[in-house]
């Protein structure tokens, strides 16, 4: 499986600096075929970039989507907007539950819009170090699964970020036993639930990645790339990090 290297930017970079980095990228990553590669910027720079990547190898997608198609929802993006510019949507990334409140219930409406509109849809799934003290990870992790991906139609594109709550913005990524672990009971839920298209999904590693500990995780069976937060902010450091996913 070809790895998958997805930089969140999070609520990062002007459109100005976000044209700035991409004309950066562009030349050393057209010579990287082997990895694909995606950039989610803020919503303010979709149009922007997605001119700008027009005849290149850099995927574009979105951080956040909201299920309705359109309506009275003032501050919300849908899908139907989304379509004309990226392909790639993030759904249920911890800072969301967290921060803003997003349930399992909330999250499964977001996944299925993006999936019936033939999008990407990167799940976000993690547990908290209190889960993980009290051994209830592979708990925590196989509800977040079974309840996100309730009454979906197809898995054909889905895509998985396994992100510990404890290893995001904080430096201290899992160790790669870890991250492997948990991606295998991912994929074995999904088995459970699904049957042998488990095989074919990416399961993504997300947690203070960064070029030095890249190719320690998708060296490990079940991770087949990475959601890359921070490090990603900078050009070089994100080329590095694709550089070094390479297999």
């Amino acid at each position: 499986m070809k790895p998958l290297i997805i930089a969140n930017w999070k609520m990062n970079k002007s459109v100005a600096e976000s044209v700035s980095f991409v004309n950066q990228i562009i030349d050393p990553l057209s010579k990287i075929n082997s990895v694909t590669t995606v950039i989610c910027p803020p919503f303010t720079c979709l149009s922007e970039l997605s001119r700008l990547i027009t005849d290149t190898n850099i995927k574009l997608g979105a951080q956040n989507v909201y299920f309705e198609v359109d309506g009275a929802y003032t501050g919300e993006i849908s899908i139907s907007m989304l379509k004309e510019l990226c392909s790639y949507v993030i759904v249920g990334h911890s800072e969301r539950r967290i921060l803003f409140k997003e349930n399992d219930l909330t999250i499964n409406m977001k996944l299925r819009s993006v999936i019936n509109n033939g999008l990407n849809p990167i799940i976000c799934v993690g547990e908290s170090i209190e889960s993980r003290t009290k051994g209830d990870a592979n708990q925590v992790i196989g509800e977040q699964i079974t309840k996100g991906l309730e009454n979906v139609a197809s898995l054909d594109n889905l895509i998985i970020a396994y992100e510990p709550i404890w290893a995001i913005g904080t430096g201290e990524s899992a160790s790669s036993e870890i991250a492997q672990e948990m991606s295998l009971t991912i994929r074995n839920k999904i088995n459970e639930l699904y049957g042998i298209i488990s095989q074919k999904i990416p399961i993504l590693y997300g947690g203070s990645v960064k070029s030095e500990n890249i190719k320690d995780f998708i060296s490990q069976d079940d991770i087949n790339g990475a959601l890359v937060g921070s490090a990603s902010l900078d050009p070089k450091s994100f080329v590095a990090i694709v550089s070094e996913s390479q297999i």
